[in-house]
């Protein structure tokens, strides 16, 4: 009985050595090769795909946000902007122009 044991097990051992042999072989093709490719790039659309979609729902958010701002219209969210004339020399600072480092 035990002999009858230990041939079962060397069989189950060496049937499921040699599957995994066979699908190791099976990868190593150029097939098999470009199966695995085609899974990896399979699941990199996918990735982006959801990268895509995330960012537009963030610039809708941001969008909303934006629209709410500017309907509301209150002079606490009323951004102020000052005039730039192109007489007062690009780059002056107060009158003086900026200076390059190390110099």
């Amino acid at each position: 009985m035990r002999r009858l044991f230990w041939f079962g097990a060397g069989v189950a051992a060496g049937v499921a050595l040699t599957r995994k042999l066979n699908e190791t072989a099976r990868k190593a093709t150029p097939s098999g090769m470009a199966e695995q490719l085609g899974g990896a790039v399979r699941e990199l659309a996918g990735a982006v795909g959801s990268f895509g979609a995330e960012v537009r729902a963030g610039m809708q958010e941001r969008e909303q946000e934006l629209h709410d701002v500017v309907e509301r219209g209150s002079a606490a969210d009323t951004v102020q902007f000052r005039r730039i004339d192109a007489d007062s020399g690009a780059g002056a600072v107060n009158g003086r122009r900026a200076r390059r480092a190390g110099r």
